[in-house]
């Protein structure tokens, strides 16, 4: 596992694409400060860029570096979530500009996933995640289900649970507002 965080922490600081396994599905990602890097994904996945994607975070204080105001009940439901949860918070700072949504936002997670925690913690910067696809195609719950196409499209494919056969599914998404209204979006 060692050589393979090496590579992908490698191709990151070079501004490159990762296709990596999290805790939920197979994503692809990057540095989610770099701009270039996050129009390499847009363009790579062919999704519109008014869709917005997340950010993964190894521990919940590295979020507060890209929340203006960290909302005291994001804490609560941080802690008490049993399964992977995306919260959607307004006031997204210190990101590439066009990872952040027109209205302000940025969804985050905290990923439990020994590989990805490993990886952003000597990263030291959150990474873009975002479902290994290309827009309109159906969620890859295993690495086969990866279209080839994609994976030549990306600069380092992660060896980590390659094999892995349980299928993964997408996290929770929950957005909270300015004046705490709270709005599910995914269960």
């Amino acid at each position: 596992m060692h050589d393979d965080i090496k590579k992908a922490k490698e191709t990151l600081l070079n501004g490159g694409i990762i296709c990596y396994p999290t805790d939920t599905i197979w994503g692809i990602g990057c540095d989610a400060t770099n701009e270039e890097a996050v129009e390499k994904i847009y363009k790579i996945k062919k999704r519109d860029a008014s869709k917005s994607m997340l950010i993964l975070v190894d521990d919940l204080s590295r979020a507060y570096s890209y929340i203006k105001e960290f909302p005291e009940i994001a804490y609560d439901l941080f802690d008490t979530a049993t399964s992977p949860l995306t919260i959607i918070l307004p006031g997204a700072k210190n990101l590439a500009s066009n990872l952040i949504a027109t209205d302000g936002t940025i969804g985050i997670r905290v990923v439990n996933h020994p590989w990805c925690e490993k990886l952003i913690k000597q990263f030291k910067r959150p990474i873009v995640s975002t479902s290994a696809n290309f827009s309109g195609d159906s969620s890859p719950a295993i690495f086969d289900e990866i279209d080839q196409n994609l994976l030549d499209k990306c600069d380092y494919v992660a060896e980590y649970e390659q094999d892995k056969v349980t299928k993964g599914q997408g996290s929770s998404i929950i957005k909270l507002g300015l004046g705490g209204e709270i709005k599910i979006i995914r269960k």
